[in-house]
């Protein structure tokens, strides 16, 4: 029997652009258009500049471009500024089993690959496919995160296996592709505990940029160590306990793209059937003649990973950073049932730091229900009771808007692109990237997808 590592070799090398189904061609390109979307709207923050001043300082052959600028760096740092642009607002998808990542943080590996390798719209989406597949298969395996390690540790192996793909690698050189990236990657979860710095949207840019890296080598000639998941001190044995991943998309089991979540609001996901929630309950209030500061008190029931991941922790009621406010369910509960929306400038320091929102989520606590924790990942079940000037408020949601059992349709992906480039981006630019997505498989080079995006020359 072939090793782990052959056998997702085999996969990435052996899928074809033309035996994607259409479904799956389609959704590919939503998630192309949702995550550019969200690099654009992060083009100016700190994290998307200082990513961008290190490509342009550390930048050498001018192979990729960094989406916004229009300019060329090389191919690994196009990768990690793309994908810390792509992930800073925490609003690009989501897919759920027992390690929850964010499959289209793969997208800057993919594009960098594809625009190095003079690559087309088709060579792009299939290699996507197969860096989806691959996170997935691994986030169904285990969770790495219950033994300390970050999910961006399988992000690592996807993102050089959507490199590989990309830029035609065999199956031996994609094998060592896999090698070289799973052996030195391995993160630390601490990136997502306690206060969260801005690392927490940089942890899988920089796994995108060594997957790159990763894939290059293999294609110069450089090998991996042999059995890097099933070898005495490997992966499975050092990292993630035992892998067994059933058939892939495509050999008789359905794609894992289609399983996977854009959000609705910029947050962590397991947040956004809270924040559909409470939306719920304050327009029950207001018809009732009361506000936020009437509220007694506000208790959140949900599932087991949503109270560990972003409830658990006491500095979940005391965010000081953007990036743990959109980590904090209580916090986004409360900033959604004060200003009736959570958008980008819901994380704007002086809103993080209002007393009035800060008193208010003293009031909220964040509990457990069993039978929520059973019906988690298939639906991420939350529940609202809110108490206020004595009437009690209670609103449940089991797939908010953009869950893969109440889809966002293309409109409304179009639509969420438009509300968060909108400071940003000419409208009119915007619908002509819309028109290049829809026909990316038929674009022959990826300037012609990027140049409506870009902002300044």
């Amino acid at each position: 029997m072939p090793d782990l590592s052959q056998r997702l070799a085999r996969y990435v090398a052996d899928l074809s652009f033309d035996a994607l189904p259409d479904d799956v061609v389609f959704k590919a390109k939503l998630r192309v258009l949702d995550a550019l979307g969200c690099a654009v709207a992060a083009f100016h923050s700190d994290t998307g500049r200082a990513a961008r001043e290190v490509a342009r300082v550390l930048g050498g052959n001018p192979q990729a471009e960094v989406v916004g600028e229009g300019r060329r760096t090389s191919a690994d740092l196009a990768a990690f500024a793309n994908g810390a642009m792509i992930r800073y607002l925490d609003c690009n998808d989501t897919y759920l089993s027992k390690e929850a990542c964010h499959p289209s943080d793969n997208l800057a590996a993919v594009l960098a690959a594809a625009q190095a390798g003079g690559k087309g719209g088709r060579e792009l989406l299939a290699g996507l496919v197969a860096s989806y597949e691959i996170l997935a298969r691994l986030a169904d395996a285990s969770s790495i995160r219950d033994r300390g390690w970050d999910h961006v540790t399988y992000g690592a192996v996807s993102a050089a296996a959507g490199a590989a793909r990309v830029l035609g690698l065999d199956e031996r050189a994609t094998r060592e592709a896999i090698a070289l990236a799973a052996t030195p990657n391995v993160a630390l979860r601490q990136t997502r505990v306690g206060q969260l710095s801005m690392w927490k949207g940089a942890a899988f840019a920089n796994a995108s940029r060594n997957g790159v890296f990763a894939a290059y080598l293999a294609r110069a000639g450089m090998t991996g160590p042999e059995e890097v998941f099933d070898g005495p001190r490997g992966f499975v044995r050092q990292v993630s306990g035992p892998l067994e991943l059933p058939a892939f998309g495509g050999e008789g089991a359905s794609f894992r793209l289609l399983d996977t979540d854009i959000k609705h609001f910029p947050a962590e996901y397991h947040s956004q059937a809270a924040i559909e929630a409470i939306l719920a309950v304050r327009e029950r209030m207001r018809a009732d003649g009361l506000d936020a500061g009437s509220v007694e008190e506000i208790v959140i029931r949900t599932f087991k990973v949503a109270v560990e991941i972003i409830g658990g922790e006491e500095e979940k009621w005391h965010p000081t950073t953007r990036e743990t406010a959109d980590h904090s369910m209580p916090y986004c509960v409360a900033v959604a049932l004060v200003d009736g929306d959570v958008t980008p400038a819901s994380f704007e320091p002086g809103r993080i730091q209002d007393p009035a929102l800060h008193a208010l989520i003293q009031k909220i606590r964040v509990v457990e229900d069993p039978a929520f924790t059973a019906g988690y990942p298939d639906d991420i079940p939350t529940q609202i009771e809110l108490t206020a000037a004595g009437r009690t408020y209670t609103e449940r949601v089991d797939a908010p808007l953009g869950h893969h059992h109440h889809q966002m349709d293309q409109a409304a992906v179009e639509a969420k692109f438009l509300s968060l480039t909108r400071p940003y981006l000419p409208e009119e630019r915007a619908r002509a990237f819309f028109r290049q997505v829809e026909r990316l498989e038929e674009l022959d080079e990826l300037g012609a997808l990027l140049e409506p995006l870009r902002l300044q020359a």
